[in-house]
């Protein structure tokens, strides 16, 4: 061997010696950083330490985990990726359920619905009962929910607070009291004119501005900050003689937190003192105190994490007597989760209660939710977009005049040295200011959006093995018993599988509850909520209802489930909070408001035929997401049809689908439709557009004019030659520059 060679080989030995010394070093420094909450320092030494080792799962494991404490939510999400696929969670069970977080927090959800998918299969298997297959399930529901939400922004204008409030640190807005906004920043104890942290001691503190015409320069709260130690969440008494707010010792990223008390002198916080064990539980953490009325009495809400609760940091409240005695605190057991909770703001004139969790349907981490307070708490309902985004949303509050609120946020957009999503900025949302209310057509685009509502049934359900084209089943009663049978359509679709296949199957059909039927249900309630505030206005407006059915029973028998699953629907609303919606269907509203319903069933004719139609196999034909999928109906789009004392031009049709049945190949099939101007306007006919341009259907009339309340028949021809299976034939008849027209249809089975 030549003594060059030696040589390369010592010196490649001696390098590589160094460079495990160097890796060690920037990994023990990285990790004592990271355990002291200096996340920023901590990456620094990480991605040192990954330039000489990129491929050890430890390394990309603790890599991610700095970054998701730091808020980077698209490069945490990356890592937590790279760990899974090189370890499918052996070593990193969390890393799956952490992808699937942080991806979420990107706002991309059609991807964390995916990856939440197989995280349940994963945590099943490791165990059914854990944190984190419920998590897993909780968020595939909210990922779900919060794709088919997006983007429905309310009327709010969203204003970041002034530069000065808001620095490149994190900002969080807790009270406005008077003409002052009391709130807390987290800022390093020096910071140079080039925004460079000198010292890296960083610490929350309370600080106020004054707003005048605008918000004045902040200003260090006197007598509640100290050195080494953080302040926060100040809220005062309903007399304002005496001032709230958190004290935390910091461990490195965990915090142990009080809630002190300060009386109110001449405009200074003196005689600083701590409540009592009673709300401060011995070894528990105790902060995010607001101070409001409920029915004549004072009372203190605040978030802990004491014993009794449900989970991580829960909603407490308890009554004050005398300013000083504090009732047994109770614990909102309805609102509170196995996540976080935090940040109570208490409305005492509407009794409702917001905050911030990280459990409920989501767009992001943390979203702001409310529950108004009847006999009890109701159900979290999210505030949506512009106040809840991707990020963290935390402490939500109005102003004394209710026409604003506060929210503290690190969304895209917030201020930021290194990475978008590291801090929280201060959003204020006020109601914008609207010369003219939005027209019709406006709202009618934004109920279209959230359609098509689409609607799940069991098998033959309703009115199993009937003929009947009407039902007097309530949707929602056939839905509760659908939800129910939930445990057999597991048994039934995992019939003859062993072992993983058997729990995956199971899987399977559970997601498809999840996002289809329930999912259903929630897209209903919403749309139906946008839908009767357009009915109160007193508009006139038409629904379109799509109806099928899976192939298992014959086709012209589910033309006829098809109608009576639409007429579930229709019962739906004549139950709806307490018959609201009769008026508008029977046409008695005072407001001359009306809703009506075109009905169109289709019954198996746009099934897929792939899906089995055999009785004796129930697996397939009954209880597999195939057949699951097809059995439905749609609400496909919403029209006007008067607006105030316009009719607006409509043309209809009482039934707009023969059922032609069996037929064979080479059969003309013929039928006429009735067609009437029900408008106030004469209707000219435009344009005859046939599906697909089949040549073989033939549409013929005798005029293209119509003058109110005029009707005449059209009649529609299939020559069925060249065709075989199911069959639509269908002609879309324009008229008076409406983008959509009249649909009518021939469907037959042809053999």
């Amino acid at each position: 061997m030549s003594r060059l060679y030696i040589g390369f080989i010592l010196c490649f030995i001696s390098f590589a010696s160094f460079s495990q010394q160097d890796l060690k070093r920037y990994l023990d420094f990285a990790r004592e950083k990271y355990k002291q909450g200096d996340y920023v320092y901590s990456l620094e030494y990480y991605q040192k330490a990954m330039q000489l080792d990129s491929n050890t799962v430890n390394t990309l494991w603790e890599y991610a985990e700095v970054l998701r404490a730091y808020k980077d939510y698209r490069k945490a999400a990356y890592y937590y990726g790279e760990v899974y696929s090189r370890e499918e969670g052996e070593m990193y069970p969390n890393s799956l359920l952490y992808y699937g977080l942080m991806t979420k927090q990107t706002g991309d959800y059609e991807k964390a619905i995916e990856i939440f998918k197989k995280a349940k299969k994963l945590y099943r298997r490791l165990d059914a009962r854990g944190y984190a297959y419920k998590k897993s399930r909780v968020e595939l529901e909210s990922c779900i929910w919060a794709k088919a939400n997006q983007g429905d922004f309310s009327d709010l204008i969203m204003e970041p607070l002034p530069d000065y409030i808001n620095t490149k640190n994190a900002e969080f807005a807790h009270r406005v009291e008077g003409n002052t906004l009391y709130f807390s920043s987290l800022r390093a104890d020096s910071i140079s004119a080039a925004e460079e942290v000198y010292s890296t001691t960083y610490k929350t503190q309370i600080y106020s501005s004054e707003i005048k015409e605008q918000y004045g320069k902040d200003e260090l709260v006197d007598g509640v900050n100290w050195d080494h130690s953080n302040s926060g969440n100040g809220t005062f008494s309903l007399d304002k003689k005496r001032f709230y707010f958190s004290h935390c010792r910091e461990n490195g990223h965990n915090y142990q937190c009080k809630i002190l008390v300060a009386y109110v002198d001449k405009g200074k916080f003196v005689d600083i003192d701590t409540l009592g064990e009673i709300i401060n539980y011995p070894g528990a953490n105790t902060t995010m105190p607001f101070i409001g009325e409920w029915d004549g009495e004072e009372v203190l809400f605040y978030a802990s994490d004491r014993i009794g609760g449900k989970g991580g940091m829960d909603i407490w409240y308890s009554f004050i007597k005398n300013g000083n005695s504090f009732k047994k605190p109770i614990n909102i057991k309805m609102l509170n989760s196995e996540d976080n909770e935090l940040s109570p703001f208490w409305d005492s004139a509407e009794k409702t209660l917001y905050f911030s969790s990280s459990w409920y349907d989501g767009f992001g981490g943390y979203d702001v939710f409310k529950s108004t307070y009847t006999s009890a708490f109701g159900e979290p309902e999210n505030l949506l977009e512009p106040i809840n985004s991707p990020a963290n949303d935390l402490y939500y509050f109005k102003t004394s005049t209710k026409d604003s609120a506060y929210v503290s946020s690190n969304r895209l957009g917030s201020n930021y040295s290194k990475n978008p999503t590291c801090c929280s900025d201060i959003y204020l949302f006020r109601k914008e200011i609207q010369p003219e209310p939005p027209t019709i057509e406006e709202t009618l685009e934004d109920l279209n959006k959230r359609l098509p509502v689409t609607l799940y049934f069991h098998n033959d359900i309703p009115n199993p093995r009937s003929w009947d084209t009407t039902t007097t089943v309530n949707y929602i009663d056939s839905y509760n018993d659908y939800i129910g049978m939930l445990d057999q359509y597991k048994k039934e679709y995992s019939a003859g599988l062993k072992a993983e296949k058997a729990e995956d199957a199971k899987e399977d059909i559970e997601d498809f509850f999840i996002e289809y039927v329930e999912q259903g249900v929630k897209d209903l309630n919403q749309f139906i909520k946008l839908l009767t505030v357009e009915l109160e206005k007193g508009h006139k407006i038409e629904m379109t209802v799509k109806g099928f059915a899976s192939p298992l029973a014959k086709t012209d028998y589910n033309v006829n489930l098809a109608k009576r699953r639409i007429t579930s629907l229709k019962n739906y609303l004549r139950n709806y909070q307490d018959g609201l919606y009769i008026q508008y269907l029977d046409k008695t509203a005072p407001n001359g408001a009306e809703l009506r319903i075109k009905e169109i069933p289709y019954g198996e004719y746009v099934a897929n035929q792939l899906t089995s139609d055999n009785p004796n196999d129930v697996k397939n034909s009954v209880f597999s997401r195939a057949a699951a999928i097809e059995r439905k109906i749609e609400i496909q789009s919403v029209d006007i049809i008067r607006q105030e004392d316009t009719l607006i031009t409509l043309l209809s049709s009482d039934n707009m689908i023969h059922v032609a049945g069996k037929q064979k190949e080479g059969t003309e099939i013929e039928t006429f439709f009735t067609i009437k101007n029900e408008g106030e306007t004469p209707i000219q006919m435009t344009d005859f557009i046939i599906t697909d341009n089949n040549p073989n259907v033939i549409v013929s009339y005798s005029t293209t004019h119509l003058e109110p309340g005029e009707s005449i028949p059209i009649k529609l021809s299939f020559d069925t030659t060249g065709f075989k299976g199911h069959q639509i034939a269908e002609v879309e008849i324009r008229y008076n520059g409406v983008e959509k027209g009249l649909k009518l249809a021939i469907v037959a089975e042809i053999e």
